[in-house]
């Protein structure tokens, strides 16, 4: 005799512990000891449940993408333990927590560790021409619809400017050999040239791209905030003035100008300065360095000793 699944029973999980697991999963999301939890809460409905996770992540880090990491972790690993649907988890950065010395030394030799891997240039997202081209185009095909609905749909006459619209292209198109044809087709043909371009290439020419700690992790400098670091290391040094600092794609141009002092003995130092801070700012191809250093107008050998009389 068989029971009725309605009679059998049925298994209810308490909040409690669907709370408990949640907590348990944000702590697994990154790397053992990484992520700790301050408070979480969860709510059970018949077979659904909401997570709500407070967590302390280690500094420095990303944010955005540490949480969202955390998030689906946590509603993963509660659904798959619990049984239950987990339509969402919240979860909620209360405090950064500096990473212990090891743990920071650790990220760093695995970031050079992985430094021989080719690291891609960030691709630009190039909104302000995609959104133009598109915008004039939907406008030109919108003014166009319309025309044709209201001579199919609604029987009136053709729009005159279409009418002369298509006669000009008629008697000036470039099989005609008139120049305004032939220019409106090389101005169409250059346009598309210049969409092909920007779809293929990657664009962000201000940014340099950076080592990165982790794999999923993508990071990048500008080139101008690059150029201050330099500029501030170099200007800081005796005898230096006028500091310019030019960053491009494959190299640094450090111009500057000696007031007083040795000249060579300066361009060491100024070379050592500029080649300590290109080497800790995690660039992940070092540009060449370029130093030209000139004494200003004032400047004088400097006197050695014994040798005045």
């Amino acid at each position: 005799m068989s029971v009725p699944a309605a009679d059998r029973g049925a298994t209810k999980i308490a909040d409690r512990a669907v709370r408990r697991i949640a907590g348990r999963a944000a702590t697994e999301a990154l790397a053992p000891g990484e992520v700790r939890t301050d408070r979480s809460t969860a709510s059970v409905r018949g077979r659904r449940a909401r997570v709500d996770v407070a967590v302390t992540l280690p500094y420095p880090t990303v944010l955005d993408e540490s949480g969202e990491r955390v998030r689906s972790h946590v509603a993963d690993r509660t659904a798959r333990l619990t049984g239950l649907v987990v339509p969402s988890a919240r979860v909620r950065v209360r405090a950064l927590r500096v990473r212990p010395a090891k743990a920071v030394e650790a990220t760093r030799e695995a970031a050079e560790a992985g430094g021989g891997a080719r690291v891609r240039r960030p691709w630009s997202a190039r909104r302000v021409p995609v959104a133009v081209t598109a915008l004039v185009a939907a406008t030109a095909c919108g003014v166009f619809l319309y025309d044709v609905l209201a001579v199919h749909a609604a029987g009136r006459a053709p729009a005159r400017w279409r009418a002369d619209f298509m006669e000009w292209l008629a008697t000036h198109g470039p099989h005609r050999g008139v120049w305004p044809g032939a220019v409106a087709a090389f101005a169409v043909f250059c346009l598309g040239v210049w969409l092909m371009v920007l779809a293929v290439t990657p664009g962000s020419r201000g940014r340099l791209p950076m080592r990165a700690p982790l794999s999923d992790v993508h990071a990048a400098i500008d080139r101008r905030a690059l150029a201050s670091l330099v500029r501030d290391a170099v200007s800081g040094l005796p005898g230096i003035t006028r500091a310019r600092v030019r960053v491009g794609r494959r190299g640094v141009t450090v111009r500057a100008g000696l007031a007083f002092g040795e000249l060579e003995p300066a361009r060491t130092a100024l070379t050592e300065a500029a080649e300590r801070v290109l080497g800790s700012s995690g660039v992940a191809r070092p540009p060449r360095l370029r130093v030209r250093l000139r004494t200003e107008p004032a400047w004088r050998a400097p006197v050695r000793g014994g040798e005045d009389g």
